[in-house]
């Protein structure tokens, strides 16, 4: 291409002129002409020289690139969710609740007192008497006293650790349900986030179309073959095409903070911009409602909610119960000084302890009634929680069959949109052909324009949507997105999804 380019006789001129230029820092003023011969050759061929440095644009690219920058892959979404700051949170409430039952389970074992009143004490006073000797004191004192108590009966602490237990089961249950939660979350914007880019490759081609259109009426206008009202009609489509890529761009920008935000992500990063279907659905709707209601972790959450209810309504029956208990005191008391005595003795020591063991018990015998009400009022949360059990199935049930639906859908969308976009195609090719031999108009061109990016926006939406639902899916079935198509009912048809190119 260059040879063609460049004349021979310009490569002669070059080189004649580069032989000056090598002396030119130790010659006169007078090879001033030779410089400004060269410098007008390079300017009229600087084009065309530039045609050998465009090879080069890759490599500046690369090292254009941030170092910060990292590159989030589809499956790396549910190893980066970690850093999200709710699952942090969610992460505190699982250690308070393991805290909290193995308080509870503590109970069950001896507890230890140390109690010192008065460690050191001191007592001084004077005991004046008109029919005896006037006393006085000066004394040191301390008196420790260890107590151990076992609880043998306590009708309340296996239902309080049995509800610390399902407590923690749920706060487990509950972090788990957020993750997945953010994960899908997480991944739809990643999804729309790649929509974006194929948006904004749609809006761009039509641009293109549009400056085409505008130049091609433009073109008949001057040539006398026009009207000025097909290049009005060229110049709207074109503002407007602008308008709509400038909103893609913004929204695309909008899903890159979106993503940025929720995982958690402090530097800049990149994805993948290529939209194809992450996968397929291999599994019956019969095997994703039964999977979903048995792996379901909102629903056994449900069920331990009912049975904490039923466990605080034993433990308001148990409270009328008697607590048996052990208990064993052990006293000492150490003093120096006397006490009561007529004469001072700095130098007296003393010490006494006393050891009691004991079998003891308490009962709350009647409290108004109090906790026969509490009673009932648990028995009827946990009949709520039962209630609520069945309703969360029913909406379980109808969300996994609305998914199941929109993704076969959404496959007959992404299949009809592949055939529009090869029909609106060539009906373009044509319409551009009819206008520019003058049997047919512009307005014309600009429809199937639009029915072409039409086409194209249709298809971007529907791999969009099939790609959620299969995640939706996923999530609200636990089972797992299939990297091969091996529905025998759909391989042997030509248009199907399976024959899509991933």
């Amino acid at each position: 291409m260059l040879k063609k380019i460049i004349n021979p006789i310009l490569f002669l001129n070059l080189a004649l002129c580069i032989i000056p230029q090598k002396a030119t820092f130790s010659s006169t003023n007078n090879n001033h002409i030779k410089w400004s011969k060269v410098d007008e050759v390079v300017e009229e061929k600087e084009d065309q020289i530039y045609i050998d440095y465009q090879e080069i644009e890759s490599i500046d690219e690369v090292l254009q690139e941030k170092e910060d920058q990292i590159y989030i892959d589809y499956q790396e979404i549910e190893t980066i969710i970690g850093q999200n700051e709710e699952l942090k949170s969610l992460k505190e409430l699982i250690k308070s609740s393991s805290f909290n039952l193995e308080s509870q389970i503590s109970k069950r074992y001896p507890s230890l007192d140390l109690q010192a009143s008065g460690f050191p004490k001191y007592v001084s006073g004077k005991n004046y008497n008109s029919n005896s000797q006037t006393t006085k004191t000066s004394q040191w004192s301390a008196n420790p006293s260890l107590n151990i108590r076992w609880d043998l009966i306590d009708p309340l602490r296996s239902s309080e650790i049995k509800i610390a237990r399902e407590n923690y089961k749920i706060a487990n249950n509950n972090f788990e349900i957020k993750r997945k939660d953010l994960i899908q979350e997480a991944r739809a914007i990643y999804h729309k986030y790649q929509k974006s880019y194929k948006d904004i490759e749609n809006q761009q081609f039509a641009l293109e179309l549009s400056i085409t259109s505008l130049d091609n009426a433009q073109s008949k206008l001057d040539a006398g073959i026009g009207t000025k009202f097909e290049v009005l009609e060229a110049d709207a489509q074109l503002s407007r095409d602008k308008q709509s890529l400038n909103e893609k761009k913004i929204e695309h920008q909008i899903n890159k903070i979106s993503l940025k935000n929720i995982l958690n992500l402090k530097g800049d990063f990149e994805i993948n911009p290529d939209q194809k279907l992450i996968g397929f659905w291999n599994n019956k709707l019969t095997k994703n409602i039964n999977n979903g209601l048995e792996q379901n972790l909102t629903l056994k959450n449900l069920n331990l909610q009912k049975k904490i209810k039923k466990n605080q309504a034993i433990t308001y029956l148990k409270a009328n119960k008697p607590k048996i208990y052990i208990s064993n005191t052990f006293s000492t008391a150490f003093t120096k000084g006397d006490s009561l005595s007529t004469s001072i003795d700095s130098s007296e020591t003393g010490s006494a302890y006393t050891n009691a063991i004991s079998l003891n018990f308490s009962w709350n015998i009647f409290n108004g009634n109090q906790n026969k009400n509490s009673y009932k009022s648990s028995k009827a949360n946990a009949k709520a929680e039962e209630y609520s059990f069945n309703n969360f199935q029913n909406v379980l049930k109808t969300n996994i069959n609305k998914a199941y639906l929109n993704l076969n859908l959404n496959e007959e969308k992404i299949i009809s949109s592949l055939k529009e976009i090869s029909s609106t195609n060539e009906s373009l090719r044509l319409a551009r052909l009819r206008y520019d031999v003058g049997i047919s108009t512009l307005k014309d061109v600009l429809v199937r324009q639009k029915e072409l990016s039409n086409a194209k926006a249709k298809n971007i939406n529907a791999v969009y949507n099939y790609n959620l639902n299969l995640d939706e899916l996923e999530r609200l079935t636990f089972l797992e997105i299939s990297n091969k198509c091996i529905d025998s009912n759909t391989m042997n048809k030509k248009e199907s999804i399976c024959n899509i190119p991933r």
